[in-house]
C-alpha cells in the first residue's frame, strides 16, 4: 500500500509527459483520478492508528559493517566519518507519518478537482498536471521516508517540482524570475541541511531516525551536537521560508493560485516542519538549537504579520499570512514538552484552511477577469456568496475566532511557550494574534463589501460547482477540523478540548480574544466604507527592504569579483598566458634567424665548427 502510495503519482506523471500530453483533457482526469486513488490508499494506511509498522528497507548503497541494533542502544560502538555508511530505501509508518499523507494528498486531491475548473483553458494543461503529480511523488517520498539520505532526496525533487510549478507560465517573465528565486534560494538552506546530515552520521555514526534516536543521548560533544542541529534547521528554514529565506515565497504566487494552495500553503511548506517533528529528539538533546529555532519562528511570525498589514495583492496578503504561521510552527518545535505536537496540530488545521483560503482567493480571481488587486475588487459579497461565506469561514479559522479549527490549534502552541516560560516569543506570538485579525479583516472588506469599484468587479459571477465544491468541502474542514470526529481519524497531533478551555481560562485566552476583538475592530474602523488605503507604512509595503538588501549584497560580490577578475586578466593571465609565450617564441626566433641566412659559406663554417666540437667532445 505505501508503494502504491508513492509510485502512482510518479507513474501518472510519466505517462503524462511521455503519451498523454497531447490530450490535455484525459491527462487532466487521470491525474487526478490518481490523486483521488492515493487518498483512498493513505485512508486505507491510516486505519492502523498510531501503531508503527515495521516495512522492509531495500538497500541502496552499503560501507563497511554496520552496528545491530543491540549496539545503538547500549552505544557500544564508536562511528567514525567514513567507516561506515548504510543507505536504503524505506519506508516510516506511524501516528505522524499517517497524518500528513492525509493532510498531502486530501488537499493533493482537492487542488487537482479545483484545477479541473481553475485550469480548463490553459494551453499548458497537460504540462500542469503532469508537475502536480510530479509534486505529490515528493511529497510523499519526504513523509515516507525512514532516514535522512532518501528524506533529502526527496527533498531535493520537492524543490524541483516547485520550480517546474511556479515557472508553469513561463513565457510570463515573473514567473520564471519567481521560479529560479525560489529554486536558488532553497539551495542555501539545502547546503545547511545536507552538511547537517553529515554532521549527525559523523555523532551517531547513523542516518536512520530511528537509530539517531536511540544513539543520541551518547553523543559527549554537545558543541557538534548544536551545530549539527542548526545545520539541519537551514533546510527547513529555506523549505518553510523562515528569515532569512523567507524572500522566495512572496515572490511564488506568480505561479497559478491552485499551486499556491497546493505547494504554499498546504505541503511543501510544512515540509520543513514536519522534518523538525520527525526529529524532535535531536532537537530535545540539543538546548541552544533549540532557543534559537524558537527564536527565528517568532521573528519570522512577527515580521510577515507586519509585512502583510500594507499587501494589496490578494495572494500576497495570504503568502506573508502563511509565512506568520509557518513562524508559529518553526517556533513550537522549538518549545518542546509538547510543543512539537502543539507544531504539527497547527501544520494539520493551517494546511485546510489556509488552502480554503488560496482557492477562494483563486475563485475570486477567476470570477473578476485574473484581477489580483484588492482594492479594484469591493462588492463580491453579493457577486460570489458561496466563495465569500467559505472564505470567511476560513478567514475565522486563521484569525482563532473561538471554536474554530484555528483557534485550538494557536492556543496550543501559545500554552506550550507559557508552560516553558519563554516570555520574549510568548509576547511576540500574542502580538501577532493581534496583527491576523487586522489585515485579515482588511482583506475582506476590501474585496468583498462596499461598492465595485471596477468593470471586472461588477461583473463578476459565482464560480462554477466543479470550483466551489472544494471550497464547501475545506470550510467544513476548517471549523471542525480540530475535533475528535474529524482529528482523531485524521491522527492529528492534537484536538480540541472544551473542557480544559473552560477549566483553565487563563492568560492565553483572554490575550487571544483581546488580541481578536481589538484587531477586528481595528481594521472596521479603518478601512469600512474606504475606496483606497487609510494607512501608508513604506517599510512594510516594501518588505523591509530585504530583498533589495540581498540585491545589494549579490551586486557587491558580482563587483568584487569583477574587479577581482580585472585584476587578475591584467596582471597575471595577459602577461604571463598571452604575452610571455608570444614574447619567448619571438625571441626565440630572433635567436635562429641568425643561423638562417641562406649563405652556403656560412652553412659550411657552421657545419665544420660543429664537426670540431664533436671530435673534442668524443677525445676528452
Amino acid at each position: 500500500m505505501a508503494w502504491s502510495v508513492l509510485l502512482l503519482p510518479l507513474l501518472v506523471a510519466a505517462a503524462i509527459l511521455l503519451g498523454l500530453k497531447r490530450w490535455s483533457g484525459v491527462s487532466a482526469l487521470v491525474s487526478t483520478g490518481s490523486a483521488l486513488l492515493t487518498l483512498i490508499f493513505c485512508i486505507l494506511l491510516a486505519s492502523g492508528g498510531e501503531a508503527a509498522v515495521e516495512t522492509k528497507s531495500y538497500p541502496w548503497i552499503s560501507i563497511g559493517d554496520r552496528p545491530s541494533g543491540e549496539e545503538i542502544q547500549a552505544g557500544n560502538f564508536n562511528p567514525h566519518p567514513g567507516e561506515a555508511l548504510h543507505i536504503g530505501i524505506g519506508f516510516t509508518i506511524d501516528g505522524l507519518s499517517r497524518g500528513m499523507m492525509l493532510i498531502v494528498t486530501s488537499i493533493g486531491f482537492l487542488v487537482h478537482l479545483f484545477s479541473l475548473g481553475y485550469m480548463k483553458d490553459d494551453k499548458g494543461k497537460s504540462r500542469y498536471f503532469a508537475g502536480l503529480s510530479l509534486f505529490l511523488f515528493s511529497m510523499t517520498g519526504i513523509v515516507l521516508a525512514d532516514n535522512f539520505v532518501m528524506m533529502f532526496v526527496f527533498w531535493e525533487l520537492v524543490g524541483v517540482s516547485s520550480y517546474i510549478l511556479i515557472g508553469h507560465w513561463y513565457d510570463k517573465a515573473s514567473a520564471a524570475d519567481a521560479a529560479k528565486k525560489a529554486f536558488l534560494v532553497n539551495r542555501i538552506g539545502d547546503f545547511g541541511f545536507m552538511a547537517g546530515i553529515l554532521l549527525v552520521w559523523i555523532l551517531t555514526g547513523s542516518i536512520y531516525f530511528d537509530e539517531i534516536a536511540k544513539a543520541v543521548g551518547g553523543v559527549g560533544n554537545a558543541q557538534l551536537l548544536n551545530i549539527a542541529v542548526l545545520c539541519v534547521f537551514c533546510g527547513a528554514v529555506g523549505k518553510s521560508a523562515q528569515v532569512p529565506l523567507h524572500v522566495w515565497l512572496p515572490d511564488a504566487m506568480e505561479g497559478p493560485t491552485p499551486v499556491s494552495a497546493l505547494i504554499h500553503a498546504a505541503t511543501m511548506v510544512a515540509a520543513g516542519v514536519f522534518m523538525l517533528a520527525r526529529v524532535s529528539f535531536l532537537i530535545d538533546a540539543a538546548e541552544f538549537a533549540a532557543h534559537t529555532i524558537v527564536w527565528v519562528g517568532a521573528i519570522t511570525a512577527l515580521l510577515a504579520a507586519l509585512m502583510a498589514l500594507q499587501q494589496n495583492d490578494i495572494k500576497r496578503v495570504l503568502a506573508y499570512s502563511t509565512l506568520s504561521q509557518l513562524g508559529y510552527m518553526v517556533m513550537a518545535q522549538g518549545v518542546g514538552h509538547g510543543g512539537s505536537d502543539a507544531g504539527m496540530f497547527h501544520l494539520y488545521t493551517h494546511a485546510f484552511f489556509k488552502a480554503l483560503l488560496f482557492l477562494g482567493s483563486g475563485a475570486v480571481i477567476y470570477a473578476c477577469h485574473h484581477e489580483q488587486d484588492i482594492w479594484k475588487m469591493g462588492g463580491l459579497k453579493k457577486k460570489l456568496p458561496i466563495t465569500f461565506w467559505t472564505f470567511a469561514l476560513g478567514t475565522a479559522a486563521l484569525i482563532a475566532v473561538p471554536f474554530t479549527s484555528g483557534f485550538w490549534s494557536k492556543e496550543a502552541i501559545l500554552e506550550a511557550a507559557l508552560h516553558e516560560k519563554l516570555h520574549g516569543p510568548y509576547a511576540i506570538a500574542i502580538l501577532v494574534a493581534f496583527l491576523t485579525p487586522f489585515y485579515m479583516t482588511r482583506l475582506v472588506l476590501v474585496a468583498f463589501f462596499g461598492k465595485p469599484r471596477t468593470k471586472d468587479a461588477d461583473h463578476a459571477h459565482e464560480v462554477g460547482p466543479v470550483m466551489w465544491v472544494p471550497l464547501a468541502l475545506l470550510a467544513f474542514l476548517a471549523v471542525f477540523s480540530a475535533y475528535g470526529f474529524v482529528s482523531g481519524p485524521l491522527l492529528a497531533r492534537g484536538h480540541a478540548d472544551i473542557g480544559h478551555l473552560f477549566g483553565h481560562f487563563g492568560l492565553t485566552a483572554i490575550l487571544s480574544l483581546v488580541g481578536l476583538v481589538v484587531g477586528v475592530g481595528a481594521a472596521i474602523y479603518f478601512y469600512k466604507g474606504r475606496d483606497q488605503d487609510p494607512i501608508s507604512i513604506p517599510l512594510f509595503r516594501d518588505k523591509f527592504k530585504i530583498d533589495e538588501l540581498y540585491l545589494g549584497l549579490v551586486h557587491l560580490f558580482q563587483d568584487a569579483v569583477a574587479k577581482g577578475m580585472d585584476f587578475a586578466d591584467r596582471y597575471l593571465v595577459d602577461p604571463l598566458v598571452a604575452r610571455f609565450p608570444a614574447m619567448t617564441a619571438l625571441a626565440a626566433g630572433s635567436v635562429f634567424r641568425v643561423f638562417n641566412v641562406g649563405n652556403v659559406q656560412t652553412y659550411a663554417f657552421f657545419f665544420g665548427v660543429a664537426a670540431v666540437g664533436v671530435i673534442l667532445y668524443l677525445v676528452l
